[in-house]
């Protein structure tokens, strides 16, 4: 009970930090493109009060956790209101850009701080050096898992509204429809998740490219630690 206390202490911060910057670049690249909704609604604001959903960004990511699951959750959206773009089809598309682009940042940023702390933190107990790696790993996995997640073009994930700017005016008026069945449709996604775990879902379809980012992330850590990156086999 004491380890897993420990891993939610760790977890919670990296969720919080990760979903409320996320939220605050798409609304902040509404506001670039036109649409002031988010700033009409202080919500262009770091503090997560503002941000924080108590089930989707604590109860459920909190939950996975002990589950063993893969650990998702959501903030309130920002909000944002197409027809006050400038462009309305492409600018809504780099405002749902803007979020995963930010988590990717963020990933690089934590690999980078790793990497110049990393000879600072050898000096540090073996149980202590062990809570910072995984604060670290939790922060980066958590950035680049919410990054490609938030890709997936299922309604109402970043994705779907990327390909709707992207399909052709007939087809995106049809695709738009699934918006309104976002919440059924990521509810089945889960069900599906937990209903079938030999499919592998999650781990075929974002984890291949989670991983395949995690470690590249992590080699750019051990580079800037002087670090020689084990040889892939």
């Amino acid at each position: 009970m004491t380890e897993t206390l420990i891993n939610a202490a760790i977890l919670i911060p990296c969720l919080i930090i990760a979903i409320v910057f996320h939220e605050v670049a798409h609304g902040w690249t509404a506001l670039a493109l036109g649409d002031p909704t988010a700033q009409e609604q202080r919500r262009l604001s770091l503090n997560p009060i503002r941000h924080v959903d108590p089930v989707g960004t604590l109860l459920v990511p909190g939950a996975l956790a002990l589950m063993g699951g893969p650990i998702f959750g959501w903030a309130k959206p920002v909000p944002v209101q197409q027809r006050r773009l400038k462009n309305p089809r492409y600018g809504m598309m780099l405002v749902a850009a803007a979020g995963p682009a930010t988590n990717i940042i963020l990933g690089i940023i934590g690999a980078i701080i790793f990497g110049l702390a990393f000879p600072s933190l050898t000096g540090l107990s073996d149980g202590t050096f062990n809570y910072v790696l995984q604060a670290f790993q939790f922060f980066i996995i958590i950035n680049i898992f919410l990054a490609l997640f938030n890709l997936l073009p299922i309604p109402p994930f970043d994705g779907s509204h990327i390909v709707q700017g992207l399909l052709p005016r007939s087809m995106a008026g049809q695709y738009a429809k699934l918006q309104q069945m976002g919440m059924f449709l990521l509810i089945a996604l889960i069900a599906a998740t937990w209903a079938f775990p030999q499919a592998g879902i999650i781990e075929n379809t974002v984890g291949v490219p989670v991983e395949w980012l995690y470690d590249k992330f992590l080699r750019l850590s051990l580079a800037i630690a002087g670090v020689q990156a084990p040889a892939v086999t």
